[in-house]
């Protein structure tokens, strides 16, 4: 009778304990992770749960192709971010998706339109003299980040300019009514920054510009009564369309969480003047988190002709509003002309403070221009019909798949039973534990992928079946049989995993959308049929194969050798010996 090699593979075939122990820690401490994280369901994508995913196109202008790399896509995901994140929305995911692609998520709750309109536009980054500003709903304004001119102490000698803070307390209210319109008036016809009120250091936050009346003083004053920044609704519609060469209404929040409205004048310089801005911590002055500016040679003239009108006012008439997306982020006070290039913004920031305004003040307008390619929209009540199609289609396809195992292999099906539930298992912690990993989301083609993915892992069980049952054929009992097919099931399996998963990494790699959610499912899938079928379906087979209902051929263990129509039993035979010859004395 045949029998199993000798040695490394031999001991290994006589414990295949370690390996479904090894299996089921992992599976232990997986659903351990899961709870422990308490994300113990997948998270779902817009297409199950609900909401609004858009696909912009980066469009290149005209000879600047090479403008659509890498770094300008990761930096318009990011400031994209900050824009849905303005938004108050939870959970929304933004990500590139092919060279030139980027795909926003937006759970149910939020505008689509407005949403569209806040990733989308090309915003501008500007600096624009405040003319007025004050609490919106009355009060006294709050204290602002404060810059006064002095020349650097850089350790390279270069001369520059850095405001530095000064604590001002308690703000002057703001102006009265006539001295407010005598300001935008002065203001519109000298180009200069008369009248304004301290403010507090604004963070990014859904606010609303204003200028429809143009450069009409009374009309923008009547709007500026008007206005009341703390009604989100007002904030998001006023004055939509305002162009850089006009004087324009702001709302921003200042850091007691206040907000503040602004006339703010005709924008001095624009975002594409800052060269580069980074947030460090100025441990020799005490300054705390400082923002620090370099402008470009000709940002610089600008910001030095800007800041010397500024400086010419006493305060609170020295400020400049710093405005993205028609958001004040930011509004210094200055005291000097800032000539030197660069400048330092300081007041109370924190580490998230400085590093914010940095990044708005260097990626605040968007590097490259989009094109919505497509808006889809999905109810939640439209996404629950089709999760639960879904789940009732694998469910179907599992128990069809259970149904030709149980007809077919009989006992055997117990083993792919089981099997098919440990990798039901790993799949579905670790699609719960990839959610806040990675951002991976559970849409409609990724519950395809799992589908398929029934067949796929079935299939590689069907191949080591029907190898072990060949070699019963030929003869052999079950426990040499068993470990005969392995290696020939093995090399079967390997090679059609692979070619699965290549076909998943190739479809990941090369398309764009939802589709990827197909791809990565089937891709995971695809791996974890082959950590199954060595670590769980192998040894427990071995297993099995020592029990008498599978090892005698029990015609219920779908292992008879009579019907599988066996040969006799092989058996081993010796090869003849050489004659010995004799030699006659």
């Amino acid at each position: 009778m045949a029998t199993p090699k000798k040695g490394r593979n031999a001991s290994a075939q006589s414990k295949p304990g370690r390996s479904l122990a090894l299996i089921l820690i992992a599976i232990a401490a997986l659903t351990g992770g899961m709870f422990a994280s308490e994300h113990t369901k997948p998270r779902l994508g817009i297409d199950l749960a609900g909401g609004t995913s858009i696909t912009l196109r980066a469009v290149p202008e005209a000879g600047n192709e090479a403008a659509i790399n890498k770094t300008n896509m990761d930096t318009a995901v990011s400031i994209m971010e900050r824009r849905v994140n303005g938004l108050g929305v939870q959970e929304a995911e933004v990500q590139t998706q092919g060279r030139d692609n980027i795909i926003v998520n937006i759970p149910k709750g939020t505008n689509s339109e407005q949403a569209r309109k806040q990733v989308g536009t090309t915003a501008k980054l500007y600096f624009r003299p405040v003319l007025v500003t004050e609490v919106s709903g009355g009060g006294t304004a709050s204290p602002s980040p404060s810059p006064t001119g002095s020349p650097s102490d850089q350790p390279s000698g270069k001369a520059t300019d850095k405001p530095e803070a000064t604590d001002k307390g308690s703000a002057s209210p703001s102006a009265s009514p006539t001295t407010q319109g005598r300001a935008v008036t002065d203001a519109l016809k000298a180009d200069a920054t008369p009248s304004a009120s301290a403010s507090g250091e604004s963070k990014a936050s859904p606010s609303a510009t204003g200028g429809a009346a143009g450069d009409d003083p009374s009309k923008l004053q009547e709007q500026y009564a008007k206005l009341d920044c703390t009604d989100e609704k007002t904030r998001s519609t006023v004055g939509d369309g305002v162009k850089a060469s006009q004087p324009t209404l702001a709302c921003g929040q200042n850091s007691q969480g206040q907000w503040q409205k602004y006339i703010l004048g005709p924008a001095a310089v624009d975002g594409t003047d800052v060269d580069e801005a980074q947030a460090t911590l100025d441990t020799q002055r005490g300054a705390g988190w400082t923002v620090q500016m370099d402008f470009t040679d000709g940002g610089a003239k600008k910001f030095g002709d800007i800041t010397g009108k500024l400086a010419q006012n006493q305060p609170p008439q020295n400020q400049f509003a710093i405005v993205l997306d028609g958001e004040v982020v930011s509004d210094p006070s200055v005291r000097q002309a800032l000539t030197g290039g660069n400048a330092e913004i300081s007041g109370n920031f924190t580490q998230q403070s400085a590093q914010e305004l940095a990044n708005m003040l260097s990626y605040g307008a968007l590097p490259l221009t989009f094109k919505v390619d497509s808006m889809t929209t999905v109810t939640a009540a439209l996404g629950g019909d089709q999760l639960q199609a879904g789940l009732i289609a694998g469910a179907i396809g599992l128990a069809l798949v259970v149904i030709y195992l149980l007809a077919y292999y009989r006992g055997l099906s117990f083993i792919a039973i089981l099997s098919l539930l440990v990798s039901a298992a790993l799949t579905y912690t670790l699609m719960s534990l990839l959610g806040p990993a990675i951002g991976f989301a559970l849409n409609l083609p990724a519950v395809c992928g799992a589908i398929v993915a029934i067949g796929i892992t079935a299939d590689s069980f069907i191949v080591y079946f029907e190898r072990v049952r060949d070699e019963i054929r030929e003869g052999r009992s079950l426990r040499p049989a068993v470990e005969r097919a392995w290696p020939r099931a093995r090399r079967t399996i390997l090679v059609s995993d692979f070619v699965s998963f290549l076909a998943a990494a190739v479809l990941f790699i090369v398309t764009v959308g939802k589709v990827q959610g197909f791809a990565f499912t089937l891709g995971l899938t695809t791996l974890l049929d082959v950590v199954v079928v060595f670590l769980f379906t192998k040894p427990l087979l071995t297993l099995m194969a020592r029990r008498p209902f599978f090892a005698n051929g029990h015609k219920w263990s779908g292992l008879d050798p009579k019907s599988l129509g066996a040969q006799p039993p092989l058996r081993r035979t010796r090869r003849p010996s050489a004659p010995v010859e004799t030699k006659e004395a």
